[in-house]
């Protein structure tokens, strides 16, 4: 008996042709909107006096981070002891870990990475005496400096000290332990809602620079230029415009984290995108890149098709995915029918109930390209996507690592 190799689901291989070579669903990437993303990203960080530093979390595919820094980001951000080490073996030189470092094998983790690569550039978050106090100790047993950034949030939201009394009573704790660097202030206002929010963030940016710049008065940081870092990939542009400032400018290395906006989606970033382009006066944004494909499996009734994909391949918790266009297989060129008017309703581990427009023609062997909400939930369903041209050719496939 032979025994066959299971691919990974949406495996490909470069010059294969989506549409009659690939097993579908698969994680589809456009070229043409990925590039812009990533070009248009950097400049505008660029443009406003910023360095960039994509939160990986978003996709965990090294190939993009490389893209990413190719194209001029300072370096990464991640969120754990895991996905930072992951980074550092392929290639990545500058981790902010947006998190903060918790429990002993999460340090041994780092401390590791330290040990072997002392020039690799790590920073972590701490919010609290305790973290501090761990910290000093773990790293210092070992004889290594770890660089922490105080972490500065708001009442009810995630983490972060919750006052700035809070953040200069835990900076004094961390001058008091030798082994810890503290290089910056870090917030992240992503969790500010409600019918201000827009004001809630600006004065919460102001509150972070404030800090910042008192605290570089009492020489509480151990870089010359300390780093001062907000914005998720929603606000940035609030947060990018309290950083651009001559002060800030001279006397900090302000970075933004936005990391959806490398694929973008068809959901809660692309409403997202339209504030930033009111607010900001821009003409062009991001593009949707990230798609997932699937086959029709079933028409059972007139007017409904199961498509065959489901929670295993997409992200569900912002929305439901939303068919974009029909494709047939062996069809010459990359034309397709408009499947907008189409309705995801449900969806199940492996199945996707659709209601079909009037007048839409749809068969059996269909396939469809669905766009997504919440980027982040659609990738870490896969371990492989591919990234294919405008005539749907798989010019480049990438591997996932969460």
């Amino acid at each position: 008996m032979t025994i066959l190799t299971a691919p990974e689901k949406g495996a490909a291989n470069p010059g294969d042709r989506l549409l009659d070579d690939v097993a579908l669903p698969a994680l589809v990437v456009h070229q043409q909107a990925l590039d812009h993303n990533i070009a248009w990203m950097q400049a505008f960080a660029r443009d406003r006096g910023a360095e960039l530093a994509p939160h990986g979390k978003t996709s965990m595919a090294p190939a993009l981070f490389q893209r990413q820094l190719a194209a001029g980001a300072w370096g990464m951000t991640l969120a754990t002891a895991v996905q930072t080490r992951a980074a550092q073996a392929q290639g990545v030189r500058r981790v902010l870990m947006a998190n903060q470092l918790v429990g002993a094998p999460n340090m041994a983790l780092i401390a590791e990475l330290l040990a072997a690569d002392p020039d690799f550039d790590f920073h972590c978050l701490v919010d609290h005496p305790d973290q501090v106090t761990a910290l000093g100790a773990f790293f210092g047993e070992r004889g290594l400096a770890l660089q922490v950034m105080i972490e500065y949030g708001v009442p009810g939201g995630r983490c972060g000290c919750r006052s700035e009394a809070e953040v200069r009573e835990l900076a004094k704790a961390i001058a008091a332990q030798p082994a810890l660097r503290l290089t910056g202030i870090e917030g992240y206002e992503g969790v500010i809602h409600g019918a201000e929010a827009a004001t809630d963030i600006r004065a919460f940016a102001d509150s972070l620079v404030r800090l910042a710049e008192e605290l570089r008065g009492q020489g509480a940081f151990a870089l010359e230029r300390p780093i001062v870092t907000a914005s998720g990939s929603a606000w940035y542009d609030l947060i990018a415009a309290a950083f651009d400032r001559l002060e800030v400018r001279e006397r900090f290395l302000a970075v933004l984290r936005p990391g959806s906006y490398v694929v973008h989606d068809h959901g809660i970033y692309r409403d997202a995108q339209g504030g930033v382009l009111a607010r900001t006066g821009l003409a062009e944004g991001l593009r949707p890149a990230l798609e997932v494909w699937a086959h029709v499996q079933s028409m059972p009734e007139p007017g409904f098709a199961i498509l065959a994909l489901g929670k295993r391949d997409v992200a569900h918790d912002a929305g439901l995915p939303l068919p974009l266009r029909r494709y047939r297989p062996g069809q010459v060129g990359n034309g397709a029918a408009d499947m907008s008017g189409c309705i995801i309703t449900a969806i199940m581990d492996q199945h996707a109930f659709m209601i079909v427009a009037p007048g839409t023609e749809l068969a059996i062997g269909d396939i469809v390209a669905l766009g997504t909400s919440h980027p982040c939930l659609t990738f870490d369903k896969w371990r492989q996507g591919c990234i294919v041209d405008e005539g749907l050719q798989v010019m480049e496939t990438f591997a996932t690592c969460f």
